[in-house]
């Protein structure tokens, strides 16, 4: 039976490569995978945790530019009354 297939971690959304970086960490944990299958894991887990890193880059790229002074600020939550 073949492999599923799994997008290439430039072609996934953040959600998609979050959600598959957190299968992965669930499966390494479980310490039920031989040698190469922990390191096939692993090595796709780096490709999607570079893939997240920067599309969170794109995204606060995208905040600064829109931001009306070009620089991030937090915000500030107000009191619920």
């Amino acid at each position: 039976m073949p492999k599923k297939q799994t997008p290439a971690p430039a072609e996934t959304t953040f959600e998609q490569a979050f959600a598959q970086l957190e299968e992965i960490v669930a499966k390494l944990e479980s310490a039920d995978l031989s040698l190469d299958e922990s390191l096939a894991l692993f090595e796709r887990g780096q490709a999607l945790a570079a893939q997240c890193a920067k599309l969170l880059d794109a995204a606060e790229l995208k905040v600064k530019q829109i931001a009306p002074s070009g620089e991030l600020e937090d915000f500030e939550s107000s009191p619920e009354d």
